[in-house]
């Protein structure tokens, strides 16, 4: 019983203006009000209403906690398993591409005799191909393929890692810098004719120039130590068309002989894969895919906000640190040794994002093995559409993924009423 229905019994009559009907009906409205908290039990147990609280002592219907719990743990499964299955077929799509691409080209390779001398190299059994099969497979083939799932990889998880730390699903590699930075590295070591480090000089330019790119726009972003993404944006479109005219003015005072090797390098390619070059990318590419997916909830926690993250222990300018300096040494490796390849690090976390929602715990490393997917099949399809002559592979992903992130665009707006 509730204290104002005690209040109402325990009043007077003589207090209230209508006499004992109106008391009584006073009584009956005050009854009733009460009985939404709590109501005595009639002699026959009725039911409980469905806004009464429990008492502590009373069991829940089995099979009331067990549905629920059922579906609780259905409902949190559904995405992890989710995430297993797309884990694999990207992992089993990789593999299968791997395989195709090493076989197909100008020489025609047979899958089986292909994994037959994988496995004679490996010690476990199978058997060499001749001599020139043996040569176009392990000197031209594998080393391409290699540097197309590491280049790939790097990209897809670099722009995984761009998207997160800025929040912004349009943020890609590019945007403070670090292609346009390696790309004036590398022009600038044709068109001066640099050859201090031999076969490696553009590389080693490209990717030093990459790196310092980096550094200063992140500089040159911070203020009063703290460093906001729109600064940080702003400031690598600057340098991004700084570094636009550099590579104009190297372009003007080189030869045609640079002209044209400059203008391939931009055009991005895997023409030039060799053993050396993919060892040389590896350990900055194996270093990056290793620290991203180990920042993945810090990169779920920075989602709710930079206020929001801060107050869950997040510290956000470190994270952003540590972060821009792996897409940066992603990129730069790949941009080094592939030249620019667009679109891979915008467009593979979208299409995974739209699969299996925006959790970094499996948006980061299934980032790496779809770019290494996408780049694995385009360098495929341009080394083959064209035979025998061959499409520059920054050319092909731009040609598709431009088309494919316009309709992204379109369908975001149609769906949502825009990006925010």
């Amino acid at each position: 019983m509730t204290t104002s229905s005690y209040e109402e019994r325990t009043e007077p009559a003589e207090k209230s203006p209508g006499g004992p009907a109106a008391d009584a009906a006073s009584r009956t409205s005050g009854a009733s009000g009460a009985s939404g908290s709590s109501r005595p039990p009639g002699p026959s147990g009725a039911s409980r209403p469905s806004g009464a609280s429990r008492p502590p002592g009373a069991s829940r219907p089995p099979g009331a906690s067990g549905a629920s719990g059922a579906s609780g743990a259905s409902q949190a499964d559904s995405p992890r398993s989710r995430a297993y299955l797309l884990t694999a077929g990207l992992a089993l799509a990789l593999l299968a591409g791997c395989l195709l691409s090493a076989a197909t080209g100008a020489y025609g390779i047979p899958l089986g005799d292909a994994l037959s001398s994988v496995q004679h190299r490996i010690g476990l059994g199978g058997q060499a191909l001749d001599r020139v099969g043996e040569s176009v497979l392990w000197n031209v083939r594998l080393p391409r393929v290699a540097l197309a799932v590491l280049v790939g990889a790097s990209l897809g998880c670099a722009g995984a890692l761009m998207q997160g730390v800025f929040g912004n699903p349009l943020a890609e590699p590019g945007v403070i810098g670090i292609s346009a930075g390696a790309a004036v590295g590398a022009v600038a070591s044709i068109a001066l004719g640099l050859t201090f480090f031999g076969n490696w000089t553009i590389t080693v330019c490209a990717f030093l120039a990459g790196l310092a790119t980096v550094l200063v726009v992140y500089a040159l972003s911070r203020s009063g130590g703290r460093t906001e993404v729109v600064t940080l944006i702003l400031t690598g479109i600057a340098v991004n068309a700084f570094a636009g005219a550099l590579i104009g003015l190297f372009i003007f005072f080189a030869d045609n002989a640079q002209i044209t090797q400059i203008t391939f390098w931009q055009l991005g390619s895997l023409s030039q894969a060799t053993w050396p070059k993919v060892l040389a990318v590896l350990p900055c590419a194996l270093a990056g895919l290793l620290i991203a997916p180990f920042h993945s909830r810090r990169l779920d926690l920075l989602a709710l906000g930079e206020r929001p993250a801060r107050h869950l222990g997040v510290d956000v300018e470190r994270l952003r640190i540590v972060l821009v300096l792996v897409v940066a040494l992603l990129t730069a490796a790949a941009v080094a040794v592939a030249g620019i390849i667009s679109f891979v690090g915008l467009l593979v976390p979208h299409l995974l994002r739209m699969a299996n929602g925006p959790g970094h715990r499996f948006l980061v490393p299934g980032s790496a093995l779809g770019g290494a997917l996408v780049l694995v099949a385009g360098d495929l399809a341009a080394r083959t559409v064209a035979a025998p002559a061959e499409l520059p592979l920054g050319v092909l992903t731009a040609l598709f993924g431009s088309p494919f992130f316009f309709w992204l665009l379109r369908r975001t707006r149609r769906k949502q009423g825009g990006w925010a």
